[in-house]
């Protein structure tokens, strides 16, 4: 029966790569969810195939993934996976109910997002030594972060031919590889300039690297691990104590746009999310701020 299982979890990866064009990381998470579910079955309704399990089989699995010292997040992520492959089933015409479909997933609180105030972010950008070798590299990657919204995969994919100076934009290959122009700040493409006429043009670059905007020491792409190290030894430069990576800039960029009042669809295709509803989170504002706004703009202040 294990065997009818590792098929269904097969064609199943097929249809969310190359179907769904979800990320790597993705895939690998909702294959190894279902793989689980195909252990508990096969451990406990060895009869049953993906095909013939119930509702009551399925919350039997997800109550004692509860008894599991896993977080609300893992727990719910594995539901997810669960019911996208019984969603391919029923795509795919093998079965004629989801039986998915009611289960329930723990209700996450949504947290807010850690940003860096604007002179935080200057802060930061003023801390990286330009006299050494790789500070242009450095400043203009913290740069384009900030002022345009990149996921750090993004940042390590960008190409040359992504790169559009004359009018300002980025050509920018987001998940599920979709495409989206994202503009570019002048002092982002200032830097960036500094660092491809002064820097990179020097470097000695790797076979098939040479497309790769940013470049480490061995002419090689920058790699997600890189961007982290170089962004945690500049908030160490700049005395900044909180917990950043590069998705704090991402989230700063978007709560700066939304707090100097930039329209929310705007805010929504800059960052490249597929629904309103993720960018929505941005739209909180510091209480201070709400109270200033208060104090300086109504009449019964």
């Amino acid at each position: 029966m294990l065997k009818t299982w590792q098929s269904h979890i097969r064609q199943f990866r097929h249809y969310i790569k190359l179907e769904r064009s979800l990320s790597e990381n993705s895939i690998e998470a909702y294959t190894r969810d279902v793989e689980k579910l195909a252990k508990y079955s096969e451990t406990n309704f060895p009869e049953k195939s993906p095909l013939n399990l119930e509702l009551e089989h399925l919350r039997r699995f997800v109550n004692d993934l509860a008894k599991l010292e896993i977080s609300d997040y893992t727990h719910a992520r594995i539901i997810s996976g669960i019911k996208a492959f019984y969603k391919y089933l029923m795509y795919e015409d093998a079965i004629t109910e989801d039986p998915a479909q009611l289960l329930e997933a723990p209700k996450l609180g949504r947290k807010l997002p850690d940003t860096l105030s604007y002179q935080e972010i200057v802060q930061l950008l003023e801390a990286i030594p330009l006299g050494e070798p790789e500070g242009h590299r450095n400043r203009a990657i913290l740069e384009m972060l900030y002022s345009s919204g990149l996921r750090v995969s993004e940042l390590t994919e960008l190409k040359k031919g992504q790169v559009f100076e004359d009018v300002g934009f980025l050509r920018v290959i987001g998940k599920g590889n979709k495409e989206r122009l994202v503009p570019i700040g002048k002092d982002a493409l200032k830097y960036l300039n500094i660092y491809k006429d002064e820097v990179r043009v020097h470097q000695a670059i790797a076979k098939g690297h040479e497309e790769f905007v940013f470049l480490n020491r061995r002419g090689k792409k920058l790699t997600r691990v890189m961007i982290f190290l170089i962004i945690k030894k500049t908030a160490e430069q700049a005395g900044i104590e909180k917990n950043i990576s590069p998705h704090t800039f991402r989230h700063s960029f978007a709560t700066h746009l939304i707090e100097g009042g930039a329209d929310l669809r705007a805010v929504q295709e800059m960052l490249g999310h597929e629904s309103i509803t993720t960018t929505e989170i941005y739209t909180h504002l510091d209480r201070d701020y709400l109270r200033q706004v208060l104090t300086d703009f109504h009449p019964r202040k």
